[in-house]
């Protein structure tokens, strides 16, 4: 039997089976739970919620609560679609995880690139629209890390702006779970992601896809892109503050060096150092029509090396979250093989799984051989980064 009650009146042992309101008013991932601990008891009471529905079938009742006569009218403010989902398994093989994952980057790209859309033409970002699209990708990176994020890098030039912002909200999610962050911290990082560059509606594509060098007037219009989306946003009235930030201050840099307002340090909020190793790494690991992608292993390589620009504990948080040698990245092994990263190691940054060849296979159709360093840490090593003009 089902019963809405104030979160006032919850007590360890009842099963939550949804909490009531929006989506990033409470901390957990899950909506349906058994309540059986006294730390998630508190995080609830501190939480925005101000109302539960139980089920007294598998956990406690309370005396005195409301019964209601239909499920349909109760909690009224939490999507449907998400309470009603199954959860999502606790992991799978990267291989069904990229078939899924490819589902859901068309639905996000499709679902940014209408947001973006309705932002050009003056009506408000839907922040639910948004907050679903979240919960998907989430769901994807807590089913397998590396699947999604590493379809994400595959862009064509014209769904740029869109599939980065898939990407980074991908990016997003994981370094926040790699940083121990709360649910809903992970949430905000998320939604963050997804619309950080939201402001680009008022740059012209001819500026952002320009091959060549950009006019100094032209960069200026670039450089304004962080004010007129965190305008955006906040006209919206539904995102709070930290993804407000990471919208305008994702382009800052450590040193003070960064736009628009030339922060530094911890003046920077948390989310945003956080957003501009994300939005770095996936814009120089796609490929635009001003220059190639990099190499996702070269990519942190350079990364590392860019002084004052990262927070650097975040961005070893970062290298940890995707492997030194990252899904994608090309690699040669201490046999003479080259071969593509295909899978991450749980047990070892320095030993994924690789899909290999030998060099004098490569002018001839071959069958790649999978080979999991991990298992063999004594026949083979990665020994270096494959250039990407090989």
């Amino acid at each position: 039997m089902l019963k809405q009650i104030a979160v006032s009146d919850v007590t360890l042992g009842m099963y939550i089976q949804e909490l009531c309101g929006s989506w990033l008013n409470h901390p957990f991932w899950k909506r349906r739970f058994l309540l059986d601990s006294e730390s998630d008891l508190r995080r609830l009471q501190a939480s925005a919620v101000v109302q539960v529905l139980i089920d007294t079938s598998k956990g406690l009742g309370v005396a005195g609560a409301i019964t209601p006569m239909n499920r349909s009218e109760t909690c009224q403010d939490a999507p449907p679609a998400r309470v009603d989902a199954p959860p999502a398994p606790i992991s799978a093989s990267i291989e069904e995880e990229v078939r899924r994952a490819r589902g859901i980057c068309r639905s996000a790209t499709a679902a940014v690139a209408e947001m973006f859309a309705n932002a050009r033409m003056g009506r408000a970002i839907e922040a639910e629209k948004a907050m679903e699209q979240v919960e998907a990708i989430a769901s994807s990176i807590h089913r397998h890390p590396h699947a999604l994020l590493s379809l994400a890098r595959l862009k064509t030039a014209d769904e740029y702006t869109y599939m980065h912002s898939v990407a980074v909200c991908g990016l997003m999610i994981a370094l926040a779970r790699q940083m121990n962050m709360s649910g809903q911290q992970v949430r905000e990082a998320g939604v963050a992601g997804l619309l950080h560059d939201i402001g680009k509606i008022g740059v012209q594509d001819a500026v952002i896809n320009k091959p060549g060098k950009l006019t100094d007037n032209e960069w200026q219009l670039m450089r304004r892109h962080p004010e007129m989306g965190h305008r955006i946003l906040k006209e919206c009235g539904q995102l709070n503050q930290e993804t407000l930030d990471v919208c305008l201050h994702h382009h800052e840099k450590l040193d003070g060096s960064g736009y628009p307002h030339g922060l530094s340090g911890e003046q920077i909020p948390l989310l945003a150092r956080m957003g501009a190793v994300c939005d770095v790494y996936d814009a120089v690991t796609s490929s635009r029509a001003y220059k190639a992608a990099w190499d996702p292993a070269e990519a942190l390589h350079k990364m590392a090396q860019w002084s004052g620009h990262f927070d650097k504990a975040i961005f070893h948080a970062f290298v940890k979250t995707l492997g030194i040698f990252p899904v994608g990245a090309r690699v040669r092994l201490q046999s003479g093989r080259i071969g593509v990263v295909c899978e991450q190691s749980p047990d070892s940054l320095l030993r994924p799984k690789v899909e290999v060849v030998s060099p004098i296979q490569l002018q001839r159709p071959i069958r790649p051989q999978i080979i999991d360093l991990a298992l063999e840490p004594e026949s083979d090593r990665i020994v270096s980064r494959e250039p990407t003009r090989k």
